[in-house]
């Protein structure tokens, strides 16, 4: 579980982001805080990544990821949001247990100091990712950025991962917008109707005279 506000809050929006941005592909699962149990009949070999992503799993609620039940597919990505308990000999351990058990891709964050490390299955081993900085996940696509000691990443099309304050926020914008927009074409509307009485009105004039005014 996560142990602070910061923590926290990148955790919910790192699966919050990858939820939407796979939210039309029925067989991605993305996961966060769920204990993944490789090993059938062992349930002390366990790990509970902070998110996780299943390419090839439907999408849908589980209590864990038993592995043996979900055609033996283990979670290809995982990220870990370092919190100020977690020790060098802990980190080590789920390093192990990930490389272990075919994890493909393993992002860390420390939110404390902004370090953000990554390692890519290389030869059966995972291997330490040299540069982070705009790198692109090549299973999710997503790139990495570190902004004013932020981790920031972007979807495919370009967009940032949004905390859900920002979503509000961009909704409610959205609708202020939204309205905006509709009271201007009201005010067209209504410019329309008026012009088209005031033609009306005069070619009733012109009628009353005498005048033609298809002819004026």
């Amino acid at each position: 579980m996560a142990e602070n506000t910061k923590q926290y809050r990148l955790i919910v929006t790192i699966q919050g982001g990858l939820d939407t941005l796979f939210q039309n592909e029925p067989n991605v699962f993305v996961a966060g805080d769920l204990f993944w149990y490789p090993v059938e009949g062992n349930n002390l070999n366990r790990r509970a990544p902070d998110v996780m992503v299943v390419f090839g799993r439907p999408k849908g609620d589980r209590g864990s990821y038993l592995q043996w039940q979900e055609g033996n597919i283990p979670p290809q990505v995982v990220f870990e949001i370092l919190s100020p308990s977690n020790t060098a000999k802990e980190m080590i351990a789920k390093y192990k247990f990930y490389d272990r058990y075919g994890v493909e891709e393993y992002y860390i964050y420390d939110p404390e100091t902004t370090e953000l490390s990554g390692w890519l299955r290389s030869e059966n081993e995972l291997a330490e990712i040299p540069q982070m900085i705009n790198w692109i996940s090549p299973r999710l696509g997503i790139r990495f950025e570190l902004s004013d000691g932020e981790l920031q990443i972007y979807r495919p099309d370009g967009q940032k991962f949004l905390t859900y304050l920002e979503l509000a926020q961009q909704r409610e914008q959205a609708q202020i917008i939204a309205e905006q927009e509709r009271q201007r074409a009201e005010r067209e509307r209504q410019r329309a109707e008026q012009a088209e009485t005031q033609l009306e009105a005069l070619r009733a004039l012109l009628h009353d005279r005498g005048i033609n005014p298809d002819e004026v």
